[in-house]
């Protein structure tokens, strides 16, 4: 059970970083109030769709931040559990 522990561990760093790195990546939010107003009706309604690059880092992302999620849960009902 050591060793599953601790090859959950290193996985979880590994998502940890590139969850990071990921995040880094994608171009950031329009700042300002007409950036809150307008890039809110935009983002809510698509008229603004990601394509390529973009599209592909936010599926990245949302792969990324579950994979974290779910290891961070089992690592914490392994140590509570099983240990």
């Amino acid at each position: 059970m050591e060793i599953l522990s601790l090859v959950i561990k290193i996985v979880l760093v590994v998502f940890s970083v590139f969850l990071i790195v990921v995040v880094l990546l994608q171009s950031g939010a329009k700042t300002g109030v007409p950036g809150a107003i307008g890039g809110g009706a935009e983002a809510m309604w698509g008229k603004k769709k990601a394509r390529g690059m973009e599209a592909t880092l936010v599926r990245l992302t949302r792969i990324a931040a579950i994979g974290f999620m779910v290891l961070a849960v089992l690592l914490v009902i392994m140590q509570k559990y099983w240990m």
